[in-house]
C-alpha cells in the first residue's frame, strides 16, 4: 500500500525561472513524511530523525495552483531504521524520485532506539511486499 499526500505549491517555492526550486522538494518530502508518520491513530510518539536523503530530479515542476501528488511507501525495515521511498508526480509524470533513511530516536535519552512492535507492524502495511500480497489476494478471490 502507498500513502498519498496532496502537496500544495506556494509562490515562495518558485525559482527565478518559475519552476519549483530543487531545494523545496526536500520540504515537500518532509510534509509527506509528517503526514504519514504523525497521524492520530499511528504516531511515532517516541520520535525519529532523518539519517539520509537521496533525491533524483527527473523533470522540472512548474508552479501552479493545483497540488502535486507525493506517493510514499516503505522499502526497507531494519531493527533500528527504515527507508521511505517517494515519487512526486502527476498521474504518469514523475518529477522526483527520492528516499529517506529514518532512525527511531529517544529524545529523552538522546540516542537511537529500536522500532517498537507497533511501529514495525504499521510500517509493514506500506511495504512493496504488502502491495504484492494484496494483488495476489485480489487475483485469488
Amino acid at each position: 500500500m502507498r500513502h498519498i499526500y496532496r502537496c500544495p505549491l506556494r509562490w515562495a517555492d518558485m525559482d527565478a525561472y518559475g519552476h519549483v526550486n530543487n531545494v523545496v522538494f526536500l520540504r515537500y518530502l518532509e510534509e509527506a513524511r509528517i503526514d504519514f508518520l504523525f497521524r492520530p491513530e499511528k504516531d511515532f510518539k517516541q520520535g525519529s530523525v532523518v539519517a539520509r536523503h537521496e533525491i533524483d530530479y527527473k523533470r522540472q515542476l512548474v508552479h501552479r495552483h493545483t497540488p502535486v501528488d507525493i506517493e510514499l511507501w516503505v522499502t526497507e525495515i531494519r531493527a533500528a531504521s527504515f527507508t521511505l521511498t517517494y515519487e512526486v508526480k502527476d498521474d504518469d509524470l514523475v518529477y522526483v524520485r527520492a528516499s529517506t533513511v529514518i532512525v527511531p530516536f529517544d529524545f529523552e535519552a538522546q540516542r537511537p532506539r529500536r522500532l517498537t512492535g507497533e511501529e514495525r507492524e504499521f510500517l509493514q502495511e506500506y511495504t512493496d511486499d504488502a502491495a504484492d500480497e494484496e494483488k495476489e489476494e485480489a487475483v485469488a478471490a
